[in-house]
């Protein structure tokens, strides 16, 4: 499909239209930035576990894997 992104690993597949990985994207650029300023509008510990599923992450491989995809979409885009 003309304009849409494919994710894949391995065997599963995911392809999304180019207007959603845009905006996915955008979102996990927000996330990275929010996971990494100071302050009161920083995500808590809390927040991220929940994003993670309930599962305790380390901050840093969140925020750079969230930059990173979110770069590798909207290069894609």
């Amino acid at each position: 499909m003309p304009g849409s992104v494919t994710i894949s690993h391995h065997e599963n597949a995911v392809t999304i239209g180019a207007a959603d990985a845009h905006r996915l994207g955008s979102m996990l650029a927000e996330i990275a930035y929010l996971l990494e300023i100071p302050g009161p509008n920083r995500l808590t510990d809390a927040q991220l576990t929940v994003l993670c599923d309930g599962r305790m992450a380390d901050r840093d491989e969140v925020m750079e894997w969230a930059r990173g995809l979110a770069g590798e979409l909207k290069a894609r885009h």
